[in-house]
């Protein structure tokens, strides 16, 4: 067949440039630019949801076309939006089966992600989501499982791999394969061999996406290895990693003078929710204690709490029934309190990228927040010298008074 010319010059649409005109008009669209189906698009304006955020600008149009997906960035910018956008952009109307599994390494992230869908589904009321985890009897899984048929599963590993291998849980019609905090699951060899398995009992032909606010250059070819030519973002800019919003400040103090301090920032600060985090269980349980026992109607959350009870502690701090949170590590991943405007390390983190997460609890969406560190120990300061290295930041010496307008948001 001959070869027709053109009837433009192909050079002529390399030199266009979109009018400034026009890409105001493409901002002012919102989440309307990715063309999402009606329902979606309500549930996302019931949200209250107007710009999509940098991240979500760059993943949701490649990710509701099926495309895989490895994202690092940094808290509190949309990344679990992106992946129940990208699922329900797809899934019919009137799905039967599982054709969506999201594993996470808690069951406090697995119930908030399955708020999220939740939200989202308000006007896709055939669309069914469950939350499946360890440590309560296998049997009520299995009964959830067979009454409510749900079509979007998030959980755990363990419990995960224990339906699906006795054949309680099919996992033959899953078309999304999703793992949040896909760092922790797959630096720990343990979970890794979990994850695999369940990987296998899934088709091969699905779309695959994992997220975290920290991936380091190790673990990001393990990612791929479960991905066929996936979208790949990672912030490696540690300027950019670091919310813009969130006030930073340190305290260097002796171990025999953290509660006083504690007591007195609590006194002085003006917060809406704080998170407090500690090193341990015995440290988490102690220090709530002792707050209790001087007035501060506080709470706390940590491993060995029976799941009933974290997942009580969970909701009610969610639902701002209690303002001051005591937590260890468990809390520092992923989980999403709005009016969180205040975090307090007690114990530092024991990584800079523990650091990252733990803050990130504040300042969510770059919105203002307030970060202080207790500083003990050679190793806490070894510590701090690499979050400031690495996230290209210059903490503070926590001053006298802090003006309340730097860390807290206007509701």
């Amino acid at each position: 067949m001959a070869e027709t010319k053109p009837d433009f010059d192909i050079y002529e649409l390399a030199d266009y440039e979109e009018s400034d005109e026009e890409v105001q008009n493409d901002a002012n669209l919102g989440f309307r630019i990715f063309l999402l189906k009606p329902e979606l698009e309500r549930a996302i304006d019931n949200c209250g949801f107007e710009h999509p955020s940098e991240v979500q600008n760059e993943c949701i149009p490649h990710a509701i076309l099926g495309t895989d997906v490895v994202c690092q960035a940094k808290s509190g910018m949309g990344k679990t939006a992106i992946f129940v956008i990208a699922t329900l952009q797809q899934i019919d109307n009137n799905p039967t089966g599982i054709t969506t599994l999201v594993l996470c390494n808690t069951l406090e992230l697995a119930y908030q992600i399955c708020d999220e869908f939740d939200r989202f589904t308000k006007y896709l009321p055939n669309v069914k989501t469950a939350v499946i985890y360890g440590g309560v009897p296998v049997q009520v899984h299995k009964n959830l499982i067979k009454e409510k048929q749900p079509n979007i599963i998030i959980g755990t590993p363990g419990r995960i791999l224990q339906l699906a291998s006795d054949n309680s849980l099919s996992l033959r019609g899953v078309k999304q394969f999703i793992l949040d905090e896909c760092d922790t699951m797959l630096e720990s060899l343990d979970m890794r061999k979990d994850v695999q398995k369940i990987f296998n009992l899934t088709p091969v032909n699905k779309q695959v996406m994992m997220f975290s606010a920290t991936l380091s250059e190790s673990i990001r070819p393990v990612c791929k290895k479960y991905m066929n030519d996936p979208l790949e973002i990672y912030i490696n800019d540690g300027s950019k990693l670091t919310l813009q919003g969130l006030q930073q400040y340190y305290v260097n103090l002796q171990e025999c003078e953290k509660k006083n301090k504690l007591n007195e920032l609590l006194d002085s600060l003006e917060f809406n929710q704080v998170v407090i985090f500690v090193k341990s269980v015995q440290r988490a349980a102690a220090l709530n204690k002792d707050l209790q026992g001087i007035g501060f109607p506080s709470i706390c959350i940590h491993r060995d709490l029976i799941q009933t009870e974290r997942i009580e502690r969970y909701r009610k701090f969610k639902n701002y029934e209690s303002r001051i949170m005591v937590a260890t590590n468990i809390f520092g991943r992923g989980i999403d309190v709005e009016r969180v405007n205040v975090v307090i390390n007690y114990d530092m983190a024991e990584s800079a990228d523990t650091y990252l997460h733990r803050v990130g609890r504040a300042g969510r969406f770059d919105t203002k927040g307030l970060a202080i560190s207790f500083i003990t120990s050679d190793e806490d300061k070894e510590v701090f010298a690499n979050v400031q290295s690495k996230l290209v930041i210059s903490v503070k010496d926590l001053p006298d008074k802090i003006d309340p307008s730097t860390y807290k948001p206007r509701w």
